[in-house]
């Protein structure tokens, strides 16, 4: 991981923002180029690119903040949906490689616009993957 990419700088003191929240193992704040008005980043204290990199302490405290700064974001914009996204490598559309979560309102056609195109998945395909997913856990 890059510790120079700018969510690092921020942890650092480098860079400033506009911070909504602040604990031992994460840090919450406004996202300079918002989708919409509201548009919050939560991101681990623990450097780490992806997801499945993180320790289950920084993972923890992430899954416990969430909730509440999700409250907090919708009490204070009005909104009354919101999209919460995390990306994982480039191909996934990941531009900061700093695990971050987005906290995006929505409120009228500001926001996240996501396109879903699934396809059926076969019971014997269904059956062989979820094999592989369980031994690997």
């Amino acid at each position: 991981m890059d510790a120079s990419n700018i969510f690092g700088k921020i942890l650092d003191g480098e860079v400033p923002c506009h911070r909504v929240y602040e604990d031992d193992h994460t840090l919450a704040f406004l996202d300079i180029f918002p989708l919409s008005f509201g548009h919050t980043l939560v991101i681990p204290k623990q450097r780490c690119a992806y997801l499945h990199e993180l320790s289950d302490d920084s993972a923890a405290a992430i899954g416990r903040v969430l909730p509440r700064i999700a409250r907090a974001v919708l009490q204070a914009t009005g909104a009354t949906a919101y999209n919460l996204l995390q990306n994982n490598g480039a191909a996934a559309h990941q531009a900061v490689f700093h695990v971050h979560f987005h906290i995006i309102p929505r409120v009228g056609d500001a926001g996240l616009g996501v396109g879903w195109h699934p396809s059926p998945l076969a019971a014997d395909a269904a059956a062989e993957l979820c094999g592989r997913i369980v031994d690997a856990l």
